[in-house]
C-alpha cells in the first residue's frame, strides 16, 4: 500500500478569506434563511468578487461536522490508509438510523451518504499524530482534535468559519493544497452532486451529451450536520460551481432550535445561487 510521509514543514498560511484584488459587499440574504441564524458566502472567481450575507457571523466558527469529510478523505488517501474511491471499509453490524449506513462502504459511497462510522474509523487509521499534523500543515480552522480522534470534528473541539471553509475549497480547487494531484483529484470527483447542461441562451437544456451549444455545470459540494437533544441544531453546505471551467465557491451554514440540518442549508443555499443565476 502506497503510503507518504508528511514533511516537517511549518504550517502553511491560510489565504486570505478574499484574494487582496478582489472586492467584497455586504448582502443581505435574509428571506432566504427564515427563522435560522445563518450566513452566506460567495465568491465569483471570474468577477473577482465577494458577496457576504451576514459579515460578523461569516468570521465566527462553528463545527465543521460532516463538512469535515473533504479534508479527512484527503488525509486518507495522501497517508495511504485508503487507497482510492473504491476502497472498501466493512459494516460491524450496528444498526444506524440512517438505512444507508448499514452495509458496507467505499470512500465514493461514504462521502455521498455522509457515512459517519466510515470516517470514524479513517480517522482512527490515520492516527491523533498525523492527523494533528496534517490539521496544521493545511491551517484548517482552529486545528483542535483534542475532542478526542473519532469525534472532534462532530460537535466538539475543531472550529472552522464559513470563510475559512470556502478558502480551503478554493485551494483545491485549484490544486493549492499540500497534498498529491491524485488524492485531490480523488476527492474532487467523489465531491460531484449535480451536473447539469445549459444551451447557449443560458436556459437549462435537456440530455446529459455534450453538444454544440451546451454548457456542463458542475455543483461539488458536502453538506453538514450537528444535532442537539434530538433536534437539528446547526447546518452546512459548502462547495463550489463550475462553468465554462470559471468557479463559483460558496459557504453556508444556519443555526437554529431546530430544523437547522444540512440538507435545510442545501436547500437554501442552492436557492440563493439559482436565484443569482450560478445554478
Amino acid at each position: 500500500m502506497r503510503r507518504r510521509a508528511l514533511l516537517s514543514l511549518a504550517p502553511l498560511p491560510l489565504l486570505a478569506a478574499v484574494p487582496s484584488f478582489a472586492r467584497e459587499q455586504a448582502v443581505n440574504l435574509s428571506g432566504h434563511f427564515g427563522d435560522f441564524e445563518g450566513t452566506f458566502v460567495l465568491y465569483d472567481q471570474a468577477k473577482e468578487c465577494q458577496l457576504v450575507h451576514n459579515v460578523t457571523r461569516s468570521r465566527e466558527r462553528f463545527s465543521p461536522c460532516s463538512t469535515f469529510k473533504i479534508p479527512n478523505s484527503l488525509i486518507g488517501l495522501e497517508t495511504g490508509v485508503i487507497v482510492d474511491e473504491n476502497f472498501v471499509l466493512p459494516w460491524n453490524g450496528t444498526q444506524y438510523s440512517f438505512e444507508s449506513w448499514n452495509k458496507d462502504h467505499t470512500l465514493a459511497t461514504a462521502i455521498r451518504d455522509s457515512v459517519v462510522w466510515y470516517y470514524q474509523e479513517l480517522a482512527r487509521r490515520v492516527g491523533e499524530k498525523r492527523m494533528r499534523e496534517w490539521l496544521d500543515h493545511i491551517g484548517y480552522g482552529n486545528r483542535d482534535i483534542s475532542g478526542g480522534i473519532d469525534r472532534f470534528w462532530l460537535g466538539s473541539t475543531l472550529r472552522i468559519s464559513a470563510r475559512e471553509e470556502l478558502d480551503f475549497l478554493r485551494r483545491l480547487q485549484s490544486d493549492d493544497l499540500p497534498f498529491s494531484k491524485r488524492s485531490m483529484e480523488i476527492v474532487r470527483r467523489i465531491m460531484i452532486q449535480e451536473e447539469t447542461f445549459w444551451d447557449a441562451y443560458g436556459e437549462k437544456a435537456p440530455g446529459s451529451e455534450k453538444v454544440k451549444g451546451k454548457v456542463r455545470s458542475v455543483l461539488r459540494g458536502k453538506t453538514g450536520s450537528h444535532m442537539e437533544d434530538g433536534k437539528w441544531a446547526l447546518g452546512w453546505f459548502v462547495g463550489w460551481v463550475e462553468r465554462e471551467d470559471s468557479p463559483v465557491f460558496f459557504a453556508a451554514n444556519i443555526s437554529g432550535a431546530d430544523g437547522a440540518s444540512g440538507m435545510t442549508a442545501r436547500k437554501m443555499a442552492l436557492g440563493i445561487l439559482k436565484e443569482m443565476g450560478y445554478w
